[in-house]
């Protein structure tokens, strides 16, 4: 489908963004909607879900049934819209802020369930709509506004702990690669259990110029030379791996039952009993 088809059915008109230059969030949210077309979803049937932060206002912009939530708490609502109903496809669009640090429990939790959600992570290394504070995700040694002197906080890996959580897809992208990411997300979507893809994105307002990337195309160019598809990854020894990451499918499970279906088979056989 062109771009001025994939605007006119899937975003909202007339409506202002507040993303700043170079930002890869509009990059990972037209990846996400480019997914959705390619599954040929009902967008009746799906419904994206946020919490707070410079993601998390995409939901606004794209004309589906969207819920903006508090901060941190984007996965437990979209548990319960799935709960309310197991024939939505349910989205969330989160940031690295808002999934892995006031979020994290609900992340790792909706994991453990494999709940048919499909989760994306902007991960663009810094809290960037609230002033620059680093994040849970920020790099060691990085700078921010909370970390003048570099951040000394180690990093969660969260496709690792999407994965030791329980999740049964596990993905990494970025905002360089974009037909990838595309394709990623859209495996997600297809899955039936907890999906989880990160998406490496750029902030060169906040990030950027605190940590010597002062462009959002040097920093897409970081992404292209640090980034290592996962086959050539599994090749390659932990010195070579030293300050690069892996892209593509990470994990995948199959057979191991989702949470709304095995709920669905308790209300099933409580109705059974009473009869």
């Amino acid at each position: 489908m062109a771009v001025e088809e994939l605007l006119q059915k899937y975003f909202r008109k007339k409506l202002p963004h507040i993303w700043c230059p170079g930002c890869g969030n509009g990059i990972i949210m037209g990846a996400v909607v480019r997914a959705i077309d390619k599954l040929g979803l009902d967008q009746k049937k799906t419904v994206i879900v946020s919490g707070i932060g410079c993601s998390s206002r995409a939901p606004g912009y794209m004309k589906f049934d969207t819920l903006h939530t508090t901060h941190g708490r984007a996965i437990a609502h979209a548990t319960g819209v799935k709960m309310a109903n197991p024939e939505l496809n349910v989205v969330v669009l989160t940031g690295d802020g808002d999934s892995s640090a006031i979020g994290g429990n609900h992340l790792i939790h909706a994991a453990r369930r494999n709940i048919d959600l499909t989760v994306v992570v902007f991960n663009n290394n810094i809290y960037g709509m609230t002033g620059g504070q680093f994040s849970p995700l920020t790099p060691s040694g990085s700078f921010a506004t909370t970390a003048p002197y570099g951040v000394i906080d180690r990093n969660f890996d969260l496709c690792e702990l999407a994965k030791a959580a329980g999740g049964t897809y596990v993905a990494r992208g970025t905002a360089y690669h974009t037909r990838q990411l595309v394709d990623l997300v859209a495996d997600g979507l297809a899955h039936k259990g907890f999906s989880f893809i990160e998406v490496v994105s750029q902030c060169p307002m906040y990030y950027g110029r605190k940590n010597q990337l002062a462009s959002a195309v040097a920093m897409l160019e970081w992404q292209k030379e640090h980034a290592v598809p996962v086959k050539a990854a599994a090749k390659m020894t932990p010195e070579q791996l030293a300050g690069k990451f892996a892209i593509g499918e990470l994990y995948r499970a199959e057979g191991v039952p989702e949470y709304t279906a095995a709920y669905g088979e308790v209300i099933a056989k409580l109705g059974r009993d009473q009869q």
